[in-house]
């Protein structure tokens, strides 16, 4: 187990699993099609930094992201490689994407019109990649309406703006393939409607997708939270851990029975019992819904946590973990011994996704990468 001799809960990244998590995308893909892969919100959680730089390893088509900002931060990481922004980008963030030289995802005729107007208003040609909406709902031009908006993009594509690529998102690829071939189909009956220059690339699989309907990766495609460790459905490849959570043990109570324990006073010792306060809450993105749910790994043992987290501080109970003290570590993700506690066991128990755990982790918890060496 690494630890940080100073930090009071910590967050350890595993370069090295990072790495093979996108060279296992890769396999399955085959050797020609290219790994765009997704940094955005701080590469899940884990820091866009040094995720950027381990990716760099597996000589990727680009990178992806899901605004302006993070895309001209890439930027002055240095990166050279294409960066395309997936999500729809607010008029008002247009000219730092055109600055930054990041391709433009355009999902409405007014996102094209904007963004024309923006890269003639610099001199530029913009990079553009066209959303298609084929059933996610939340963005793109819808693929039933392609006569309808096709000629404005032909029309505009040959001036201010270059067609660079094509995409669409999978809504439901990690539940079964019956909705990619849907979605599939539609948004290959909307290419044959819209005729794009030989050359544009087209991106459709996310992670699940790739593994799951490598058929369908023909040039590119973009994998997001397998790189960094969760699931990604049913029966598909379970990718290598990344990130471990620890906390340390700053107080040790004897508890006596019938003795409550947080607000609300949600728990009472059954009997005599040995509770530990640990350095991390949810002000450090730790999920109060684990409350009197959720366990830590102490000396290899599983404890349950008890009572509802507090924002700086969680109690577990001890009674029967031999020998913890103050500055013991516990784990609340990762391995501690043969125990292990998973990144979607959490977010299971926490009502929710691997993604948000994930990007929910605050400042507060510093993240030490391993192996970013190529050790």
């Amino acid at each position: 187990m690494s630890t940080n001799p100073t930090a009071r809960a910590w967050a350890e990244i595993d370069a090295q699993s990072l790495l093979n998590n996108a060279r296992t995308v890769q396999s399955s893909i085959g050797p020609d099609p290219r790994l765009l892969p997704m940094v955005k919100a701080d590469a899940y959680g884990v820091g866009v930094t040094e995720a950027a730089q381990v990716l760099e390893r597996t000589d990727p088509w680009g990178f992806g992201v899901a605004t302006a900002e993070e895309g001209a931060q890439l930027r002055a990481l240095g990166v050279t490689r294409p960066v395309v922004v997936v999500s729809p980008v607010p008029e008002g963030s247009l000219l730092t994407a055109l600055e930054s030289e990041l391709q433009v995802g355009i999902s409405s005729l007014d996102a094209l019109r904007e963004t024309a107007d923006m890269a003639e208003s610099l001199g530029s040609r913009a990079g553009v990649h066209l959303e298609v909406d084929t059933g996610m709902g939340r963005s793109g031009l819808d693929w039933r309406a392609v006569d309808t908006w096709g000629p404005h993009v032909s029309q505009a594509t040959g001036g201010t703006l270059r067609w660079v690529g094509c995409y669409t998102h999978l809504h439901s690829a990690n539940e079964g393939p019956e909705s990619v071939h849907e979605q599939w189909r539609r948004l290959q009956g909307t290419l044959e409607r819209l005729r794009p220059p030989e050359g544009v690339v087209v991106h459709v699989l996310n992670s699940s997708a790739a593994l799951r309907l490598p058929e369908y990766a023909v040039a590119v495609v973009r994998p997001g939270i397998f790189l960094y460790g969760g699931e990604i459905g049913t029966g598909l490849v379970v990718p290598e851990p990344v990130v471990a959570l620890r906390a340390r043990v700053v107080h040790i109570k004897e508890a006596a029975p019938g003795d409550s324990v947080g607000y609300g006073a949600t728990y009472h010792a059954q009997g005599a019992e040995r509770w530990a306060t640990l350095s991390i809450g949810y002000g450090d993105g730790l999920s109060r819904a684990l409350g009197n749910r959720g366990h830590v790994l102490l000396r290899g043992v599983r404890a349950p946590i008890i009572g509802r987290i507090s924002m700086d501080v969680t109690v577990v109970n001890i009674t029967g973990v031999p020998d913890v003290g103050r500055g013991d570590i516990a784990t609340l993700i990762g391995t501690d011994g043969d125990a292990r506690i998973t990144l979607d066991e959490v977010a299971g128990l926490a009502g929710t996704i691997s993604y948000e755990v994930l990007t929910g982790l605050t400042p507060r918890i510093p993240r030490i990468w391993k192996g970013l060496d190529g050790s």
